[in-house]
């Protein structure tokens, strides 16, 4: 009987999805048991990172001696506050491993295939550039000691980013795309400036996403963010930082009483500034950060080399004398006309990979 070893390795990538950003520093991994061709159990990572992917969908079935596992990741080797993936591998008497991409951290980078090899375990790594694009956020992660860093904005047919008579500037299909890329996120970034001016919640709220809460850091370097905001409502089912200079540190005070986590930084002014803040973030435990700021800081992001996707969702409608920004046409136009595109109801969402 033949197997199609990629059918059921893209089983697993499509587990592996379904908890990216919910699994802390740890990647979301997603695994397949198949014996006789047949998927008898599966498993992804735990919210938060723990268990494993391996584990849970190896735990959940008694007899599996001699079944393949499918994994997207290598399995891990290393102790840390869970044993390794291959003892649990090796317990089972699992016949075969096959993995879509080596583990960046350097405690398992190609190892999981020798350790499996001295057990009569065989272990196969399937190449993919769909498997390690999936990874790309994983291995900033590791490479950097930073998050991965994703933007968005909405831009009009005729490329203004604000609609001075109304709140949106593109459609509903767009916006529940935008709460889908939220949810894949464990943090979002924004400014006081444009929190203060859409008073946004900046949340999932559609049906199916609105249990994923990532978390909120406001940039708001001379505390002007105001008091009578939307997300003051929601204190209780997410973090709120406000990232401000040092020297507010006495006026930081009436924000952290009423329910802001307050980060201080000496500066926020070149790429070094920027990574020193991120790598902060990182160490917190973030993975994944959405930026949803106006265009000026988007562009200080791009200039310092911070971002690493961008998602542009560009609108069917012309705003004419509605529309404003503070961008040039020709940079908004080189940016959507060499990036990928999808259809949504007439808006086109454009990503861009730096």
């Amino acid at each position: 009987m033949t197997t199609n070893h990629k059918f059921f390795l893209n089983l697993a990538f499509q587990l592996a999805e379904k908890n990216l950003g919910q699994t802390g520093l740890n990647p979301s991994v997603g695994s397949i048991v198949v014996t006789n061709n047949t998927v008898i159990s599966s498993g992804v990572t735990s919210t938060n990172g723990r268990p494993h992917a391996e584990y849970n969908a190896l735990n959940k079935v008694k007899n599996i001696t001699g079944s393949i596992l499918y994994t997207s990741l290598e399995p891990c080797i290393h102790h840390g506050k869970t044993p390794p993936c291959t003892d649990i591998i090796i317990k089972k008497k699992i016949k075969s491993v096959y993995f879509g991409c080596e583990d960046p951290d350097l405690r398992t980078f190609k190892k999981a295939k020798k350790i499996l090899k001295t057990k009569g375990i065989k272990a196969k790594l399937i190449k993919s550039k769909r498997y390690n694009n999936f990874y790309r956020s994983y291995f900033v992660n590791k490479k950097y000691n930073k998050p991965f860093i994703s933007a968005k904005i909405a831009i009009s047919k005729d490329y203004f980013t604000i609609n001075k008579k109304e709140k949106w500037i593109t459609n509903n299909f767009s916006r529940k795309i935008t709460h889908l890329i939220r949810s894949k996120h464990d943090g979002i970034i924004s400014t006081s400036q444009n929190i203060n001016f859409d008073n946004a919640l900046l949340n999932c709220r559609i049906e199916g996403l609105n249990k994923y809460k990532p978390d909120l850091f406001i940039i708001d370097l001379n505390l002007k963010l105001k008091k009578n905001l939307l997300l003051n409502k929601i204190f209780k089912k997410r973090k709120t930082y406000l990232i401000t200079y040092k020297a507010n540190a006495e006026k930081a005070q009436t924000y952290k009483k009423k329910g802001y986590k307050i980060i201080f930084i000496n500066s926020l002014v070149n790429k070094k500034d920027f990574n020193l803040l991120l790598k902060k973030i990182y160490a917190m435990g973030y993975s994944r950060i959405l930026v949803e700021a106006g265009l000026t800081f988007l562009n200080t992001l791009i200039k310092n080399r911070i971002i690493d996707d961008l998602y542009i969702f560009n609108s069917n409608y012309n705003l004419k004398k509605k529309g404003k920004n503070n961008a040039s046409l020709k940079y908004l136009k080189s940016i959507s006309s060499k990036s990928m595109s999808i259809n949504l109801n007439n808006d086109k969402l454009y990503k861009k990979e730096f």
